[in-house]
């Protein structure tokens, strides 16, 4: 059975979906802890519980209890949220639970007053930016930041 449920506690559980979800972008692009150390491939349990702490509301997403995908969302302003660390694993992908993970974004943002959701993701990541498209999202913008190898393409969705 598929459900999506808060997380209360960080555990290894929630880094290793992150991280093992993420790697094979990471490995595509030659992102490396060196070159890109805040991509989500070489996240940390000790990162991840200052998110948490934050107030950043992080989700995961179970099949019989298994954690299998993962979605953190931050309030920005009353208006704006920000959807991050979407993933999914590697071999549950492709069967729609990346985009009930979406779903449930929208859901959750649009109950508590929010109006666009917005995201930002490698440019050059074609497959990625299409299915955000087809999800929904609009590119905004695209920037390069001089700390990264790639350019972000920043998308939004209205809620």
């Amino acid at each position: 059975m598929f459900e999506i449920k808060k997380i209360e506690k960080i555990d290894q559980d929630c880094v290793r979906v992150i991280r093992d979800s993420f790697i094979t972008v990471a490995n595509e692009f030659n992102l490396t802890k060196e070159n890109a150390p805040t991509n989500p491939a070489f996240i940390e349990m000790e990162t991840l519980q200052a998110i948490k702490q934050q107030g950043i509301e992080m989700y995961g997403a179970y099949i019989d209890n298994n954690i299998i995908g993962f979605v953190a969302i931050e309030k920005s302003s009353e208006d704006l949220y920000y959807m991050e660390k979407l993933a999914v694993l590697p071999e549950y992908r492709h069967k729609g639970y990346g985009a009930r993970l979406i779903d449930f974004v929208v859901e959750t943002v649009k109950k508590a007053g929010g109006k666009k959701i917005s995201i930002g993701i490698i440019n050059e990541n074609k497959v990625l930016k299409d299915w955000y498209i087809r999800n929904g999202f609009s590119v905004t913008g695209i920037k390069k930041f001089s700390h990264l190898p790639f350019n972000v393409c920043f998308l939004e969705r209205a809620v």
